[in-house]
């Protein structure tokens, strides 16, 4: 009766292995098919809570997750909004486009300037990459690649997190379930990123924009960190920073962030070593992708073109 129960409980062990070799294979042929833009995905929408900023709100993080066992390649979301304005519903069609398709995205509220000045948006971008690296798993997401989408001010942000991704001005929020987790991204995809924040500013004067100029007086507190935030001039001062690759796509018709000032960018990214794809959208304004159209459609299949590239290197 010992010899038959023990011969039982190897049978059972040997069952067990087999199984869990041919899940462990499943996973593997999975993750070697890797990213497909082309695919199509249900989705589960989730609001999970990111941190509590110090002006008492708590910051939530809006995840659209893929039906799938995945792993999914991670992409996290910054929105625009001129540092004042806006959430994390702000890109939602192009949040569920690009989820849809088999990747994890995470949107996330960012502290606003009225709350606290820069570098605090950015802080909470540093956080949420450190974050999504820790907990990403939680909704069958693979962070070891993870990217950034930004639209406009949303666009600075994405910049300056790629280029000091290490930086102790922005990494200063702690994450102790995670302490040596740092917030280097892989890519970063943009939408009418304001890559010289002092060059739109000009801008608001000479088209008289008041509530625009507004905007950058109160989130550049003092005036002076809008040199030391500013991309462009970070790349001009010969700064060392880390390039990743770069997307930007910019409205033809954008009186908001001019296409003459980001090609100037992508000619300084591109001589200090980095890798940026420009693309300029003809008669398109700042936030074109906001409405249905042909050219919406345009930029959706670009990002996840873009992605499915950056996620082969």
């Amino acid at each position: 009766m010992g010899t038959s129960l023990y011969g039982r409980r190897d049978a059972l062990r040997m069952i067990a292995a087999v199984m869990a070799a041919g899940r462990l294979a499943e996973h593997r042929i999975f993750a070697s098919v890797g990213y497909d833009p082309h695919a199509v995905f249900d989705l589960k929408v989730i609001e999970v809570e990111l941190r509590r900023n110090n002006a008492g709100r708590m910051l939530m993080a809006r995840i659209y997750q893929p039906a799938g066992v995945g792993p999914f390649p991670v992409v996290l979301d910054l929105h625009g909004g001129a540092w004042n304005a806006k959430d994390r519903h702000a890109e939602e069609p192009m949040d569920r486009a690009l989820a849809s398709s088999g990747l994890l995205v995470v949107a996330i509220d960012m502290t606003l300037a009225t709350e606290a000045p820069y570098p605090a948006c950015v802080q909470d971008a540093n956080y949420a990459v450190r974050w999504l690296k820790a907990h990403a798993v939680k909704w069958n997401g693979d962070a070891s690649k993870i990217g950034v989408y930004g639209s406009s001010s949303g666009g600075q942000v994405a910049e300056l997190l790629a280029m000091r991704p290490r930086d102790s001005r922005y990494n200063a929020i702690p994450l102790p379930e995670a302490p040596n987790v740092d917030a280097t991204i892989a890519f970063a995809a943009m939408r009418s990123p304001v890559s010289n924040p002092l060059a739109r500013f000009q801008n608001a004067e000479t088209m008289k924009r008041e509530p625009m100029m507004n905007n950058h007086k109160t989130f550049f507190v003092p005036w002076d960190t809008i040199h030391e935030s500013n991309p462009q001039e970070i790349l001009d001062r010969h700064e060392p920073v880390t390039l990743v690759p770069l997307l930007i796509m910019q409205g033809e018709l954008d009186d908001n962030v001019r296409p003459a000032v980001q090609e100037k960018f992508v000619a300084a990214y591109k001589a200090a070593g980095g890798d940026v794809q420009f693309h300029v959208f003809e008669n398109s304004e700042h936030e074109w992708v906001a409405k249905p159209g042909p050219q919406t459609d345009k930029a959706r299949e670009m990002v996840k073109t873009f992605i499915e590239r950056q996620l082969k290197r």
